[in-house]
C-alpha cells in the first residue's frame, strides 16, 4: 500500500454533516465537513507563511478539536506536527523544540507564558490553538482570512512522515517516533477488528495528545469510522462517568490509573453502562479486582498491549475470553505479525517466553533524523523489538510478563517486578503496588515495594514479609515495604519506574528467612 486517501477530505466526502468532534467545555459541534474545510484552511494558512512539505510545526495545548484540524493540515500539506509535553517546563521542552527543527509554535492560553519563553530563546513566530478565555475556538479569526481550496490531490504517501511523538526518555533526549498515515489507517483496522468498531462509535477523548493514545485510542479510529469524540480538556473521572450514563460513549479507552479513579468516584454507583460496547486498558494489566468490579456492571475491560512504535495497537483481548484468560492481552490483531524470541537468539514456537517482536504496516520507519536508534531497535530482518518479554500459552493468547529493563537478578535467580506486583494486588488493603530491584550487597539485587493504601485502610508493612511467603518464592519477596500517597506518573498514567529508583535510599533490610 504506497498511498492512502486524505482522511479528514476522505470522511468528509462520505459523511459531511455527521459530527466529529464535540467541544464539551462549549458544546460547540464540530462536522466532517467542517473539520476538512478547516484543516484544508490552515494548511494553506501555512504554506502561505512560507512553510513547505517537510518542515516541522509544534503544539503545546490541552485536548480541543482543532488540535485534530492542525493534525490533519499537516498531513494534507507534508508539514511534520510535533506534539509538546504540556507537563514539562519549558527548561526540559527547550532542547527538545530545538532538535524537532519547528519554525512554527502553536499554543493555548494555559500554556501562553511557556510558549512565549521558548518562542523568545528559539526566535519563532507563534500561533493560537485551542480555546480562548471566553471559550470561543483561537483558529476562528485567523482561518477566516484563508483559503479553503483543497490542497494535493487527496492521495498521501502511507509511509511518509505525518507527525512525530516524542518518547519518554529515561536518560538523554527523548527519541522522536516517526508515525504516518499508513500505520493510522492500519491501526484503525486492527484496533476495530478487536473491538467490534463500527460506523456511528461514540468515543471520548481526554488522554494527552502527545501521546499515542490520546490520537489513536479510539479517537482516530472512531473518525476513520465516521463516528464522534467529544474532547474533554483534560480527563475528570465525574465527568466522564456522567458521558457514559447519559449514552455519549460506546467506545472507551483508559489505562488502569484512569479506571482505578472511575472506580473511586462517587458517580460510579448509579452511572449505567448499557451504551458502552468496548471498554480498553493499555500500558499496564488491569488488576482483578478492577476487572470483577466492571464486570459487576455489565461491562468487559480488555486487556491490550501496543508502542508508540508500533501505532499503537497490536494486542487487543477479545471479550469472549477476557474471564477465562484474565491478564491475557489476546492474539495479534489482524495487521501485525508477532514473534518471540528467546534468550539464545532462536524464534520460540509454541507455547513458551521470549522478546516480543513486531513485523507489519502499523510499525513505524524509525526515529527522526536518528539512524543509530533506528538500526538498533530493528533486527537485521525488519522485525521491531519491542523490549518486553512475552509469554504464548497454549492457546495462543499472548501475555506481558515484564519490561526486559524492569527484570532484576536477586541471587542469581531472575525476578520480573510485575509478577510481584500482581501478588501484592491480591492484598486486601493494597490499591496500588510498584516494585522495583534495587542494590544489595548480599543479593545484587532484591526488591523494594511502593503501595498505595485502599481508602479508609491502612496498610501494615511489618505483616507482608510473611503474607507474601505463601504466595511467592523467597528470592522474590521484596525486602523493603514503603507506603506513599501517590507514584510518579507519565501524562499517560504509566508509574515512572526510573525516578523511584533514581530517589531510593538504601536502608537496612529485613533478615531473609
Amino acid at each position: 500500500m504506497d498511498f492512502v486517501t486524505d482522511m479528514a477530505a476522505k470522511r468528509a466526502e462520505l459523511t459531511p454533516d455527521a459530527i466529529a468532534f464535540i467541544d464539551h467545555e462549549t458544546g460547540r459541534r464540530f462536522t466532517f465537513c467542517d473539520i476538512n474545510t478547516r484543516a484544508s484552511r490552515l494548511g494553506n494558512l501555512l504554506l502561505n507563511k512560507g512553510l513547505a512539505r517537510g518542515d516541522r510545526v509544534a503544539a503545546l495545548c490541552l485536548n480541543h478539536p482543532d488540535f485534530f484540524v492542525l493534525l490533519f493540515a499537516a498531513q494534507k500539506t507534508g508539514i511534520l506536527l510535533v506534539p509538546l509535553n504540556w507537563r514539562q517546563p519549558a527548561g526540559e521542552l527547550r532542547p527538545i523544540l530545538a532538535a524537532s527543527g519547528a519554525k512554527l509554535l502553536f499554543h493555548d492560553e494555559a500554556f501562553a507564558e511557556t510558549a512565549n519563553e521558548l518562542a523568545d530563546g528559539a526566535g519563532m513566530d507563534l500561533l493560537p490553538l485551542g480555546a480562548s478565555a471566553d471559550s470561543s475556538s483561537l483558529l476562528d479569526e485567523l482561518l477566516e482570512e484563508a483559503s479553503p481550496a483543497a490542497i494535493g490531490c487527496g492521495r498521501i504517501k502511507a509511509n511518509a512522515p505525518w507527525y512525530l511523538l516524542y518518547t519518554s526518555g529515561t536518560t538523554g533526549l527523548p527519541k522522536a517516533v516517526i508515525q504516518t498515515a499508513g500505520m493510522a489507517y492500519a491501526n484503525m483496522i486492527n484496533y476495530s477488528q478487536a473491538s467490534g468498531l463500527s460506523i456511528g462509535e461514540k468515543g471520548v477523548n481526554f488522554l494527552p495528545l502527545f501521546h499515542t493514545a490520546g490520537i489513536n485510542l479510539p479517537t482516530l479510529p472512531i473518525f476513520l469510522n465516521g463516528g464522534s469524540s467529544t474532547v474533554m480538556r483534560k480527563f475528570d473521572p465525574d465527568t466522564v462517568l456522567g458521558l457514559i450514563d447519559s449514552g455519549e460513549v460506546t467506545c472507551f479507552f483508559g489505562v488502569p490509573a484512569i479506571y482505578q479513579a472511575l472506580s473511586l468516584s462517587s458517580k460510579i454507583g448509579a452511572a449505567r453502562f448499557d451504551a458502552v460496547r468496548s471498554l480498553g486498558c493499555g500500558g499496564a494489566p488491569v488488576p482483578k479486582h478492577l476487572l470483577t468490579e466492571f464486570q459487576g456492571r455489565g461491562v468487559t475491560i480488555c486487556n491490550g498491549m501496543g508502542m508508540t512504535e508500533t501505532g499503537p495497537t497490536v494486542f487487543l483481548m477479545d471479550k469472549a475470553h477476557a474471564a477465562r484468560k484474565i491478564g491475557s492481552v489476546g492474539k495479534p490483531q489482524l495487521l501485525t505479525d508477532v514473534r518471540l524470541i528467546d534468550g539464545d537468539g532462536g524464534i520460540v514456537e509454541g507455547p513458551g517466553e521470549g522478546e516480543l517482536q513486531f513485523r507489519g504496516p502499523n510499525i513505524t520507519p524509525g526515529y527522526m533524523d536518528n539512524p543509530d536508534a533506528t538500526f538498533g531497535t530493528f533486527t537485521v530482518d525488519g522485525w521491531l523489538k519491542s523490549g518486553d518479554i512475552g509469554r504464548r500459552d497454549e492457546d495462543g493468547y499472548y501475555f506481558i510478563v515484564d519490561r526486559i529493563k524492569d527484570m532484576f537478578i536477586s541471587g542469581g535467580e531472575n525476578v520480573y517486578p510485575a509478577e510481584v506486583e500482581k501478588v501484592l494486588l491480591t492484598h486486601p488493603s493494597v490499591l496500588e503496588a510498584v516494585v522495583i530491584g534495587v542494590p544489595n550487597e548480599k543479593w545484587g539485587e532484591v526488591g523494594a515495594a511502593y503501595l498505595i493504601a485502599r481508602p479508609g485502610m491502612e496498610i501494615d508493612t511489618a505483616a507482608l514479609p510473611a503474607w507474601c511467603r505463601t504466595h511467592l518464592a523467597p528470592y522474590k519477596i521484596p525486602r523493603s515495604f514503603e507506603v506513599v500517597e501517590d507514584l510518579p506518573r507519565t501524562a499517560a498514567g504509566k508509574v515512572r519506574k526510573n525516578v523511584l529508583k533514581d530517589s531510593f535510599q538504601t536502608e537496612k533490610t529485613p533478615e531473609d528467612a
